[in-house]
């Protein structure tokens, strides 16, 4: 077997140092991200306070997740793209415009999960039930 197909355990840890290289530019350098980051800090938090069942903790972990995958693919495109075409271009306009439109499909989602899961909870304890 030759050296560049060997398993490495230096080599998984330096690839988990670029993953978390690249969150931490997400977080630093996307104000999205951060907004989206609180987000999902109160979601998880509203599902301790309400005690949620596990198939709502899934339902939550999993938008949560689609949302942070969508903002980092949104984020590396956008960097390509203006690495490649630094100008404005009607092609890279079209290719961000795209990117930004699945980040938008995946926070929607996640809202409309959101308030699947915590609307009849918040009516719950409104009407003290």
């Amino acid at each position: 077997m030759s050296k560049g197909n060997s398993f490495s355990i230096t080599d998984r840890i330096k690839s988990f140092r670029y993953a978390f290289a690249g969150l931490k530019t997400l977080f630093i350098e996307e104000h999205n991200a951060r907004i989206h980051l609180i987000s999902a800090l109160v979601a998880i938090t509203l599902g301790f306070v309400f005690k949620i069942s596990p198939n709502e903790w899934i339902f939550l972990v999993v938008v949560i997740g689609l949302v942070f995958l969508c903002e980092a693919f949104n984020t590396a495109l956008e960097a390509l793209c203006d690495y490649v075409q630094p100008e404005k271009h009607p092609q890279i306009k079209k290719v961000k415009d795209l990117a930004a439109a699945a980040v938008l499909i995946s926070a929607l989602s996640a809202l409309i999960t959101g308030i699947i899961i915590f609307a009849p909870k918040f009516i719950s304890v409104c009407t003290n039930n």
